[in-house]
C-alpha cells in the first residue's frame, strides 16, 4: 500500500467506523481478562499450562495503552513474546501468545511509553516446542520515531547476522510516514506504513552482514535514512 492509499484508507475509517476497517476489532469471548488503566496492569488469571494462550485486553484508562508478554533474557524480562498496541481508552483488543515453560511479564503501557505497568505470570511444565515457539518472535526492538520537527532514534545502529529485530515506526507528524529496510545489496527487504498519530511494525531477520539501511519517508518531505552495520 502507497502513502497516498493509506491515506485514503485512513479517511475511509474516520467516516465509518474503526471496526469496520480491521484495525480495532472486539476481543474475543473467553479469553483471559487483562485490565488495563492509567496505574494497573490487572490480569485475571497467572498460572498457565503450556500452549497458546489469548489475552483479552480492555483499556479502562484514560491513555492509549499497548500490552506486552515479555519473556525473560539475561537477568531481566526483555524478551518480547507477543504485543498488542493503539488500544485506545474504551477499547477492548485480543493479543495471543505461544507459552513455554516458565516466567513471564505482562507489561501495559499507557501512553505507549517506558516499560510499563509489569504483572507476573507463570507457565508450569511445558514442552521444548512451546518454548522454542515462544522465543522464536523476535530478539529486540528498533524504534524510529516521526514528529513535525524530523526523525529521532535508531543513531549507531548495530546488530549481528541472524537476529530477528521488529522494526517499530511511531509517527506524530501531520500525515503518514513510510519506513523502508533495505539489505546490503540494495534490495528493500520489507516496508511498513504508519498512519498520522499511529504505529507500525514488522519483524526482520538480518541474514546478511553489511551496510543495511533503514529509509523513513512521506510525501511531500524530504527522505531520511539512519545506517544499521550488520556483522
Amino acid at each position: 500500500m502507497n502513502i497516498r492509499t493509506a491515506v485514503a484508507v485512513a479517511a475511509l475509517c474516520a467516516a465509518v467506523s474503526l471496526t469496520a476497517c480491521g484495525e480495532d476489532s472486539p476481543g474475543k469471548a473467553g479469553g483471559v481478562a487483562i485490565a488495563a488503566t492509567d496505574s494497573a496492569c490487572e490480569v485475571a488469571t497467572t498460572s498457565f499450562a503450556p500452549g497458546e494462550v489469548t489475552f483479552t485486553v480492555t483499556n479502562k484508562g484514560s491513555q492509549t495503552t499497548e500490552v506486552y508478554v515479555y519473556g525473560r533474557q539475561g537477568d531481566g524480562f526483555t524478551k518480547v513474546v507477543a504485543e498488542v498496541e493503539n488500544v485506545a481508552p474504551g477499547l477492548t483488543r485480543d493479543l495471543t501468545a505461544t507459552l513455554g515453560g516458565g516466567a513471564y511479564e505482562i507489561a501495559c503501557k499507557p501512553g505507549q511509553t517506558g516499560a510499563g505497568i509489569r504483572t507476573a505470570i507463570t507457565v508450569s511444565g511445558g514442552s521444548a516446542a512451546a518454548t522454542a515457539e515462544a522465543e522464536a518472535a523476535y530478539d529486540r526492538e528498533i524504534e524510529l520515531e516521526v514528529t513535525a520537527a524530523g526523525v529521532t532514534g535508531g543513531d549507531g545502529l548495530t546488530a549481528k547476522v541472524g537476529e530477528k529485530i521488529e522494526f517499530k515506526l511511531e509517527n506524530e507528524a501531520a500525515g503518514a510516514r513510510a519506513l523502508e529496510i533495505v539489505d546490503p545489496s540494495g534490495k528493500v527487504v520489507a516496508e511498513i506504513e504508519a498512519d498520522p498519530n499511529g504505529a507500525a511494525e514488522t519483524i526482520v531477520p538480518l541474514t546478511g552482514a553489511g551496510a543495511w539501511t533503514l529509509k523513513v519517508e512521506g510525501q511531500g518531505v524530504a527522505e531520511v535514512e539512519k545506517p544499521l552495520t550488520v556483522g
